[in-house]
C-alpha cells in the first residue's frame, strides 16, 4: 500500500516521530477524489493517518499545505500534526474515527468552525479563485463538452456575477476550500478537518458556500447559518454575496464533474435530474459517491440545473445588484 519509493521515507519518518518503524496494522482509505495515498496506520497500539501525496506537478504545493495544515491543528481545528516533511510529501497525524454527522448538528457546528478558522492569521496567497475559474471555463468552451444552445445561456448567466463579484478586499481570508463531507470528520463531539492540500488565502464565501450545498436548504437555514457566522450581524449585501457565491460554484462544480466526468450524450440530456437537495442527501450519507465517470457527469447536470433553476428568481437580480454597489 506505501509506494514503493516512500517505504525508506515513511520507516525514517515513523522511527524519527514514534521511535519506531514497526506498523502493527495497516488499511487504505479510499473515500474522495484525491490522488494522495491515505492509510490508516496503527503504531504502538495507537492509529494514525498517514497521507502521501503523489502528484509532482506545479500544481502540487506540499509546503504551502503543511505550513496550512499545521496552522489549523494549533487551533484544534484538524487533528494534531506528528510529523510533516514537505520534501518527502509525507504527513502524519492523529486518526479521527469518524462517526455519523447529523446535519441540523452541522448547521450549528460548522459556520462556529469556519468563524474560527478564517480568524487564523492569513494563509499564503496562492491563485485567484475566480481567475481560475474563469481559465477553466475557456479550457470547457474550447473542448466542445455540451451543445452551445445550452452553455450560453449557463454564460451569459455568470458573466453577470463575475462583472460584479469582488476578486480582493477584506473578505480574502485562510480557506480550506474543499469543504465535502469526506474532508469533514465529526467525533462525536467535535469537528475536524482534513485534507488541507486546496488551502490558500480566498475568498470567506467560498469556504461558507461549499457545505452549505448540504446544510443550507431553506431561507430560515441561510439565515441562522450566516446569523452564527456574523454573529448576528447579516446584511443584505452578506446574503447577497453568500447567495452569488453559490452560484458560482453550481457553475464551478458543472464545469469541472464535465471535464473530469463523461461528456454527456444527448440521451443523458433528456433523463430527468435529481432534485438538488436530496441528491446532496445521498452524498452526506455516503450512498452516493464519484468513483465513475458517470456519477460525475450525473452531479454536473444536477448542479446546472440548480444554476439555471437560482437564475430564475428574484434574488438573482437583486443579489447581482446589491453586490454591484458594494455595500456592506
Amino acid at each position: 500500500m506505501i509506494p514503493e519509493n516512500k517505504k525508506e521515507a515513511v520507516l525514517n519518518a515513523l522511527q524519527t516521530t514514534f521511535g519506531t518503524s514497526k506498523i502493527d496494522n495497516m488499511r487504505q482509505l479510499t473515500a474522495g477524489l484525491s490522488s494522495a495515498v491515505v492509510l490508516k496506520i496503527v503504531v504502538r497500539g495507537k492509529p494514525y493517518l498517514l497521507r502521501i501525496i503523489t502528484r509532482t506537478d506545479a500544481i502540487s504545493a506540499p509546503s504551502l499545505e503543511y505550513a496550512c495544515m499545521q496552522a489549523a491543528a494549533e487551533a484544534r481545528i484538524a487533528p494534531k500534526v506528528w510529523y510533516a516533511n514537505a520534501e518527502e510529501r509525507i504527513a502524519v497525524t492523529d486518526f479521527i474515527d469518524a462517526r455519523p454527522f447529523p446535519i441540523d448538528e452541522a448547521k450549528k457546528v460548522m459556520p462556529e468552525l469556519l468563524k474560527r478558522l478564517h480568524g487564523l492569521p492569513p494563509f499564503p496567497f496562492r491563485i485567484n479563485y475566480l481567475d481560475s475559474m474563469e481559465a477553466l471555463i475557456q479550457k470547457f468552451q474550447a473542448a466542445k463538452t455540451m451543445p452551445l444552445n445550452i452553455t450560453d445561456e449557463l454564460f451569459r448567466i455568470y458573466n453577470r456575477i463575475k462583472n460584479v463579484y469582488p476578486r480582493h478586499g477584506n473578505d480574502m481570508v485562510a480557506c480550506h476550500n474543499d469543504l465535502k463531507p469526506e474532508n469533514m470528520l465529526f467525533d462525536g463531539k467535535r469537528l475536524w478537518l482534513v485534507d488541507w492540500e486546496a488551502a490558500f488565502l480566498n475568498d470567506r464565501y467560498l469556504d461558507l458556500a461549499v457545505p452549505a450545498n448540504f446544510l443550507v436548504k431553506t431561507e430560515q437555514d441561510e439565515r441562522q447559518y450566516l446569523e452564527n457566522y456574523f454573529n448576528g450581524e447579516v446584511t443584505d449585501y452578506r446574503s447577497a454575496r453568500f447567495f452569488l457565491m453559490r452560484q458560482l460554484l453550481h457553475l464551478f462544480y458543472f464545469v469541472t464533474f464535465l471535464l473530469f466526468g463523461k461528456k454527456p450524450e444527448e440521451g443523458d440530456l433528456k433523463k430527468p435530474i435529481p432534485p438538488f437537495f436530496e441528491y446532496h442527501n445521498g452524498i452526506w450519507n455516503g450512498d452516493i459517491t464519484f468513483a465513475g465517470k458517470e456519477s460525475r457527469m450525473r452531479y454536473a447536470l444536477v448542479h446546472m440545473e440548480q444554476f439555471k433553476q437560482n437564475a430564475k428568481l428574484p434574488r438573482f437580480d437583486e443579489a447581482v445588484e446589491i453586490v454591484g454597489r458594494g455595500n456592506y
